[in-house]
């Protein structure tokens, strides 16, 4: 059986939730970018809180084999607790057999879609970096950001990148901003990556708090999608080689 036949098991992507129409819009335009991507594959979409189709409803639907692909960036509590606790009622109804994939980030994929929405909204090389993101009182959440930061770096041949949360962890993206200012980057133009799927009240004020450049919410891009189905891939246990769309971390910024 092959990645991309009927059989395989249903993707689902699960989505936080947000009251902002443009959320709603920006995740299906994703899902949609997913399933065109793997032809024959089921792809369903669930929200944990606020849109419709809820997860519970999502999985209540189905029947068979899933794989429950989190559209997060890093183990917070939605990953760990609310989660794992839909999944688990939808197992007791005895209809579903469902595995959890890994959450998108960190991964070098999503280090790449950061750094073509930072060139779409004009980046300049070697200008430092806030990776703006939605926070957690959650340590290993804060150190997958972080790990984020560092791949992001990388990609961007070295330069600065510090986290910036939208709320419950420090810095803020302003305290970020400063914090770069002050290490020997006064007069530098900082830029501001956003670590968000789609539009909303997190991403909105981390934009607004940018000194410059502010790239987009990562939306239906590729990249992402590509990100979606390697962690399905992977939950299922079929080998993915590195894509070859990604660039070598030493290659010019253009």
């Amino acid at each position: 059986m092959t990645a991309g036949t009927a059989s395989a098991p249903t993707l689902v992507a699960v989505a936080h939730g947000s009251p902002d129409p443009r959320a709603q819009h920006a995740v299906r335009a994703l899902v949609r970018l997913v399933g065109a991507l793997r032809p024959g594959l089921r792809v369903e979409l669930g929200y944990l809180e606020t849109d419709r189709p809820l997860l519970r409803d999502t999985l209540a639907g189905l029947s068979g084999t899933a794989v429950l692909v989190p559209l997060l960036f890093s183990r917070g509590y939605h990953v760990k607790h609310d989660l794992p606790a839909v999944l688990a009622a939808a197992r007791a109804a005895g209809r579903l057999d469902a595995v959890t994939a890994a959450c998108l980030g960190p991964h070098p994929l999503l280090a790449e879609v950061l750094h073509q929405r930072l060139l779409e909204a004009g980046y300049r090389r070697g200008s430092p970096v806030v990776l703006a993101a939605a926070g957690s009182l959650d340590p290993e959440s804060a150190a997958g950001t972080r790990h984020t930061a560092d791949l992001l770096s990388t990609r961007l041949g070295g330069v600065p990148v510090l986290p910036g949360y939208a709320s419950a962890a420090q810095p803020t993206v302003p305290e970020a901003v400063a914090a770069l200012r002050a290490d020997r980057h006064p007069a530098a133009h900082i830029a501001v990556a956003s670590c968000f799927v789609a539009p909303g009240l997190f991403a909105t004020r981390c934009a607004e708090a940018a000194p410059g450049v502010v790239s987009a919410p990562l939306g239906a891009h590729p990249i992402l999608a590509r990100l979606l189905l390697h962690r399905y891939d992977q939950a299922r246990g079929i080998p993915t080689p590195r894509p070859s769309h990604v660039r070598r971390p030493l290659e010019a910024v253009r």
